[in-house]
């Protein structure tokens, strides 16, 4: 930091001649030069040292906001930090794009504050606990876990589902009838069915349908990736896929009809932050700026947000800032 001082004509102050200035001067500067640097000092004080510890990101208002690696864990930790920044938070961002496993780890062992997580991840795969299909009563079982085993705290509730679906071409839907799962099943034999690996071995996938439903014996059946899948129904190559009620493709409705799960069959995945109980004791305004966001996220919402990224090649960080700045 360079000080600065305005000019002192120490001549006239002390009345002194070409002769005896020098002497003048000598018998001030001592007393002069002492104030000087105390009044350099307090300014580092009250200035240099507060500004280093907010640079080197040390701050008490720094929060870790994490997420998992896919689109929309990505943009909705993007549009937590918004909210964060905009209630006065730095935020540390180096917890994005981790694996469901390792963001689970990371805020149990304080390496990250918060994330975004869904109720039947809570329930299933962290907790180990049965299927339950009630999002309310999900949400309120893995927030009480949660809070007595990780000291973890779920925020407010969302009507935003990312859970297990089944989509079919919209042309096929209405050519044959088919609105919900009952109407698809009489159909299989005749349709083309493109599907995970997962989905057909799982207990809560194809099993869980022909339980449900009665069998589901399709004409044929492949394995393919997400949007693999999309675009064979898109080609007329498939007829019915295995979806996501939020994946960003069934944004376009001309295409693809996600069918009504008229008998529930799958547990809930409603997005929730979650957020370390030590942050929000040391920051209650981290719960009040994330759950001003709970009124704004549902199902289409995620639909559109996702579109926005896989379908149209949108860059993450400017979807989620046009969503946050259209809050206000």
């Amino acid at each position: 930091m360079t000080v600065f001082f305005k000019g002192i004509n120490t001549c006239r102050r002390y009345r002194c001649n070409s002769n005896d200035s020098e002497i003048h001067l000598n018998d001030k500067k001592g007393d002069f030069m002492k104030k000087r640097w105390f009044v350099i000092a307090v300014l580092m004080v009250l200035f240099i040292i507060p500004m280093t510890t907010a640079c080197t990101g040390n701050g008490d208002d720094v929060i870790r906001v994490g997420s998992k690696d896919f689109t929309e864990s990505l943009i909705i930790a993007e549009i937590y930090s918004l909210a964060l920044e905009a209630a006065g938070f730095t935020v540390d961002r180096t917890g994005h794009n981790l694996s469901s496993g390792l963001v689970h780890t990371a805020i149990v062992n304080s390496e990250i504050d918060l994330y975004p997580e869904y109720t039947g991840t809570g329930l299933l795969t962290v907790l180990g606990l049965p299927l339950m299909t009630d999002p309310l009563e999900v949400y309120e079982l893995v927030k009480r876990e949660y809070y007595e085993r990780f000291q973890v705290t779920w925020l407010d509730f969302t009507l935003a589902h990312n859970g297990q679906g089944i989509a079919i071409r919209t042309e096929l839907a209405q050519e044959l009838g088919i609105v919900t799962l009952s109407d698809l099943q009489p159909h299989a034999y005749q349709l083309r069915f493109v599907s995970t690996a997962e989905f057909l071995d799982r207990e809560d996938g194809l099993s869980a349908m022909t339980h449900a439903f009665g069998p589901f014996e399709f004409y044929s059946v492949d394995i393919m990736g997400g949007g693999a899948r999309y675009e064979a129904l898109r080609t007329n190559a498939a007829d019915v896929s295995v979806a996501f009620t939020t994946d960003g493709h069934l944004y376009n409705a001309h295409y693809y009809t996600l069918l009504v799960e008229d008998i529930v069959i799958w547990p809930p995945y409603n997005l929730v932050p979650i957020v370390r109980n030590a942050i929000l004791e040391e920051h209650p305004g981290v719960a009040d700026a994330l759950n001003r966001l709970a009124p704004h996220l549902d199902t289409s919402v995620l639909l559109h947000l996702n579109s926005q990224v896989i379908v149209y090649g949108r860059d993450i960080q400017d979807v989620a800032r046009e969503f946050f700045e259209s809050l206000s």
